[in-house]
């Protein structure tokens, strides 16, 4: 009973939450589509109505409990989404996703390890929680990787940001590569043509990079993440550079352990989501190298900064859709649904 009055009322307030939003997403974007070797995957909306009407509800309790918790956790889990989804395109393996949660074993190297993951990304014992009390409504139905799809934009929502209607169906994958991790997810220190060059090779445009860019309107970095930006030798005839900025986080940074030290990568609405982050690229205080290069290095990704920054409604559409986007890279066959996310399942270990 309890559970079914649960059901009703997250269901209205998802109604009236996101009617809005439900209404400017293109019939185009009704399904993602993938196509291995003839196989295809469609990724589509309500895919546990019948099946686990429970998932979402779920899900967001978790979500609500561990941002309220702690509020940087809503950025943590949209960053795991958006490292699980980039690796596995930039490998054109679509066999899923993922593979990021998978621990390591003595017969088998995971992602967290990798360079961009390793004591970096958080909030795992949150998809964990989720997985188990799903595992307990809904048996081996809803996927580690819906999950997270889920999580991230629970997070958003919750962090005063827009809401979309997910699209699932999502399995998760049999393997794992610490290589692509290493090599393919963008650098805190990626200049502009190299940013562009890495959506546009998973089929994301410059609009897509600049507005996937807005996650960074919360959450922190560590000082040693963008140490090459406060540091270099040429601060002062850098174009669009703010030195009373950089010169705080100089002093920040230096009084304390590098790699441990955290800043807001917003420094003005550090825990909502909002387009802040775009103002403080224009005056100079993008955080890091990557993130001030959407500014500096194009005039193209400047204009789309620019827009973000005069109508707020403008970037959040952008971010929804690019979000949708993003999440239909990871898709093919060849996946299964993991009863634990850190492992795969023993039947195909």
């Amino acid at each position: 009973m309890a559970i079914n009055l649960y059901l009703a009322v997250f269901y209205i307030i998802i109604l009236l939450k996101f009617s809005a939003a439900f209404a400017t997403i293109s019939n185009a974007t009704n399904e993602a589509e993938a196509c291995i070797d003839g196989a295809s995957i469609t990724l589509t909306f309500g895919f546990y109505l019948n099946s686990c009407p429970e998932a979402e509800p779920i899900v967001f309790s978790w979500i609500e409990k561990a941002v309220s918790d702690d509020p940087r956790m809503a950025a943590s889990l949209l960053r795991l989404h958006f490292h699980d989804c980039f690796v596995n395109a930039r490998t054109l393996l679509f066999i899923y996703s993922l593979n990021l949660l998978l621990d390591d074993t003595p017969t088998f190297v995971g992602e967290k390890t990798a360079a961009p993951n390793a004591n970096s990304l958080r909030g795992f014992e949150v998809i964990d929680a989720i997985k188990a009390d799903l595992e307990y409504v809904c048996p081996q139905t809803v996927s580690c990787a819906d999950i997270l799809a889920i999580a991230a934009r629970d997070s958003v929502v919750l962090s005063g940001g827009p809401g979309w209607e997910v699209q699932m169906g999502r399995k998760d994958s049999l393997s794992a590569s610490k290589t692509a991790a290493n090599n393919n997810i963008p650098g805190p220190n990626s200049n502009e043509p190299t940013l562009v060059a890495n959506f546009q090779s998973v089929g994301l445009s410059l609009q897509d990079m600049v507005a996937l860019s807005g996650a960074h309107t919360m959450g922190k970095a560590r000082c040693s993440t963008f140490s090459a930006r406060i540091n270099g030798s040429n601060i002062a005839n850098s174009p669009d550079i703010n030195l009373e900025f950089l010169q705080s986080l100089q002093q920040l940074c230096s009084e304390s352990d590098a790699s441990t030290t955290l800043v807001d990568l917003d420094h003005m609405t550090p825990a909502t989501f909002d387009n802040q982050y775009y103002f403080n690229l224009l005056s100079g205080e993008g955080l890091l190298g990557s993130d001030q290069a959407l500014v500096t290095g194009n005039n193209l990704t400047r204009r789309v900064v620019g827009s973000y920054v005069d109508d707020m409604g403008i970037f959040f559409e952008d971010f929804k859709r690019a979000m949708l986007k993003m999440g239909s890279l990871t898709s093919g066959e060849g996946g299964e649904i993991r009863r634990n996310c850190r492992a795969i399942n023993q039947d195909h270990s």
